[in-house]
């Protein structure tokens, strides 16, 4: 199981506490009221997991169910538990917004830490909160990232359609790795895919150069999900 150690960049930040865009108030509500409401006539569950003032107001947060009136450091703890030995990297060069859907679809396959190269700042609107839940690693620089990798054994697989690369479809993730992705227009960076393990392609068969980085990251995360994790332990 991965070390949270190894991510500086915790979920716990000044801006936990700030409603996101799932927790601004529009349209129906969601999730849970107050427990008195939903449980009327059961005493109040003593669970130091549980946050009393969600406990008194409801939980409309963007969790699964099985994590309704949680805190939010018990909700890290018990993904940390069971996090895979995968990592995700992106690189952050000019603002890409493609980095909050990156986030938010880590943290719904329990990846160990989403790797931001080059900039630190990026559009959170995109990750719908998740970041809260999930570990962010910065590097300054390409070197950066695959000295990390490096001293922790793990392979970097860099996933862009450029000549060369071996279909995603054919191959078989290394159990532990960080899974690269370029920026949306130019792609993995020449300095990157020097030094990757290994680059895989997604097969495509319409018009477009490229699939969005989002999707491609969504799509190279399930199938080492398909490979590597146990699906018994899935929500």
């Amino acid at each position: 199981m991965p070390d949270p150690a190894d991510a500086p960049d915790s979920p716990d930040t000044a801006e936990a506490n700030v409603p996101g865009p799932t927790e601004w108030v529009i349209g129906p509500p969601v999730g849970v009221g107050p427990w008195i409401v939903e449980h009327p006539g059961e005493p109040v569950p003593d669970d130091d997991r549980l946050d009393p003032e969600l406990l008194a107001e409801g939980d409309t947060r963007n969790v699964v169910d099985a994590y309704r009136y949680w805190k939010r450091e018990a909700i890290v703890a018990d993904i940390d538990a069971r996090r895979h030995p995968l990592h995700v990297a992106i690189e952050n060069f000019a603002h890409d917004a493609n980095i909050g859907t990156v986030v938010r679809t880590a943290n719904a396959f329990a990846v160990a830490a989403v790797h931001i190269v080059g900039r630190r700042r990026w559009n959170r609107r995109g990750a719908m909160v998740t970041d809260r839940y999930q570990h962010l690693m910065h590097h300054g620089t390409v070197a950066e990232l695959f000295d990390w990798a490096r001293e922790r054994g793990l392979a970097v697989v860099a996933v862009d359609n450029t000549p060369g690369s071996v279909p995603l479809e054919t191959v078989e993730l290394p159990r532990e790795c960080v899974l690269l992705f370029g920026q949306e227009g130019p792609g993995v960076s020449d300095d990157a895919q020097r030094r990757a393990d290994l680059t895989v392609s997604i097969a495509q068969f319409g018009s477009t150069r490229s699939i969005n980085a989002g999707v491609a990251a969504g799509i190279a995360m399930h199938t080492w999900i398909r490979q590597h994790a146990d699906l018994d332990r899935a929500w």
